[in-house]
């Protein structure tokens, strides 16, 4: 496809490697149950038990279940009134235009004073209370949105990712992830030597 991008359609039932289906029934159900509506004591009774090659028990045909489940981050009032007046968007045109951004800038006490008077030029509602409350987050939507201006959507995003919490506990999981992948090559080894010298 168009950008270096690809589609992979599975049109039938889609199994891993161990054998484990990991596709959810979906048969009497309607789309929205089917994409919103999950076990959420994570039942394991009736479905199909498989293991990975390190020897993990997985189960199959209830979907993907997250080994790790993180809580969507909810906005709140101050958060949903500065997105719906485009604060960060039409701060960030601003401020590129007047200042020259580096990719070593970061949102200090002088760009606040700045992000202040913007709300209070677009008449965009807020108290000092609501700035300290949401102090990280209106400092990271500050950022992305002017590396998004001066450098592209890309580098934004990365500045997102920064403070995302679900990247966060990603990166905290690879050292777990990483000897999952060292033992699944362990013991790939050890039945390949023992089917080689039968």
């Amino acid at each position: 496809m168009s950008n270096d991008t690809g589609l992979a359609l599975t049109t039938a039932k889609y199994y891993t490697p161990s054998g484990r289906l990991i596709q959810r029934d979906y048969s009497n159900v309607s789309l929205y149950d089917y994409y919103f509506e999950r076990d959420e004591n994570n039942n394991t009774a009736n479905k199909e038990i498989k293991l990975t090659d390190s020897g993990r028990t997985v189960y199959g045909g209830g979907g993907i279940t997250p080994d790790v489940k993180i809580d969507p981050v909810k906005s709140n009032h101050f958060q949903d009134t500065l997105l719906q007046h485009y604060a960060f968007f039409n701060f960030a045109k601003h401020y590129t235009n007047t200042h020259h951004v580096t990719k070593s800038f970061e949102v200090d006490e002088n760009v606040l004073q700045d992000f202040r008077k913007s709300l209070e030029a677009d008449k965009i509602p807020y108290t000092e209370a609501d700035l300290v409350q949401n102090n990280e987050w209106v400092r990271s939507n500050i950022k992305s949105e002017i590396f998004v201006d001066a450098f592209g959507q890309e580098e934004g995003l990365k500045v997102k990712a920064e403070t995302d919490p679900e990247v966060l506990k990603g990166l905290d999981m690879l050292p777990q992830a990483r000897q999952l992948a060292e033992n699944a090559k362990k013991v790939i080894a050890q039945r390949n030597s023992t089917t080689l010298t039968r």
